[in-house]
Order: C-alpha cells, then structure tokens, then sequence
C-alpha cells in the first residue's frame, strides 16, 4: 500500500512541476508545452508534453514549435520539411506528420520558440486538467489535502503513544512503590509475629 502512496505522491509531483513549468520560464529557455491537436500522430500523440528549447541551427526533420503562445493563442509543433533562404534568412515550411499538405505559411526564425527534444505521452491531459480551477482543485488541492491530514492523524497517533508511554512509566513508578510498601508492611507484620 506504501507503494502506491508513493507512487501516486510522485505522479502528483511531476503534475505540479510540469504545471509550473508550463506557466513560468525555466533557465536555458526550456519550455513545457502541451501538443493539443493530432497533427503530429503518431509521433507526438494530442495530449503529449513536449520538452521545447531554442538551438542554433534548425534542419530539415527536426521538429519545432513555433507561432505565438499565450493564453488565448496556443503554438504549433510540426516538423521541418523544406528550408529557402531569402535575403540572408531561413524561411522555413513545415508539416504536421498527419497532414497531408505543408503548412501554407513559411516560418521565419522569430516565429520558433524551439525544438522538441523530449515528449511525454497523455500526460499533458492532466497537466491542462491542472490549469482549470476544478482540475488544479481535484489534481492538486484535494491530493494535498489528503496527505496533510493523514500527516496530522500520524502525528496524532505518536502524541497519544507518548502519553500512553508516560502514562505506563507513572504506572511502573507506582507499582513499584506498592511493592516496596508491600515489603514494609510484611517486614513489620514479621516483626510483630516475632
């Protein structure tokens, strides 16, 4: 049963760092972004997490993410297929692996906000499910909840092992001064019998 505790509070972890790392930057302008259309299958199935970071150079069959990402705007991850260089820059055309067409817009360079080194199948469900009031309620709030509470009934239940200690030991103390008495008392009883 302790496994699956722990299993489940190292589920809960990765779910609350990746919701962080979605919301805010990291260092190294390493990005968590979640894949929410079906694209990219079956490479990057929806609902995956991509791990996205800008390089030096992108290439063709490298896979980016690229557009404007904010609340209302989610970007596209896609892969390379055709790279023109025009005026001393790269444009390039890219490719949901599903589709069955390019891209019609070129990308420029700007428009990238990296390359995908790393994804994570479905786990971006609940990392989305986590951002919603009732999701970040259900997900995090009431899992935490939980843990605290059963911190406070262990705590508890060692407090009330204490006393019970203490309690036995006052216990043991007198039981051995009724023994001691005992002993006078059948000290005196003989004394008296002499």
């Amino acid at each position: 049963m302790k496994i699956i505790y722990y299993i489940f509070l190292a589920f809960l972890g990765a779910i609350a760092l990746l919701l962080l790392f979605s919301i805010f930057p990291i260092t190294g302008n390493i990005k968590f972004m979640v894949v929410e259309s079906g694209s990219m299958n079956p490479t990057i199935k929806t609902g995956s997490i991509v791990m996205v970071r800008p390089v030096e150079n992108y290439k063709i069959g490298d896979i980016i993410t690229f557009g404007e990402y904010s609340r209302l705007k989610t970007p596209t991850t896609h892969r390379i297929v055709d790279i023109r260089i025009a005026e001393n820059r790269p444009f390039y055309t890219t490719k949901g692996d599903a589709n069955n067409a390019p891209d019609q817009k070129e990308i420029q360079e700007k428009d990238i906000i990296g390359k995908v080194l790393m994804k994570i199948p479905y786990l971006g469900y609940a990392v989305n499910f986590a951002k919603k009031p009732i999701g970040f309620i259900l997900i995090i709030v009431a899992p935490a909840l939980l843990i605290i509470y059963d911190e406070i009934r262990k705590i508890k239940d060692e407090i009330g092992k204490l006393k019970k200690k203490k309690k036995d030991k006052e216990q043991d103390k007198e039981i051995q001064e009724n023994k001691k008495e005992i002993e006078e008392l059948k000290e005196e009883i003989e004394k008296k019998n002499e």
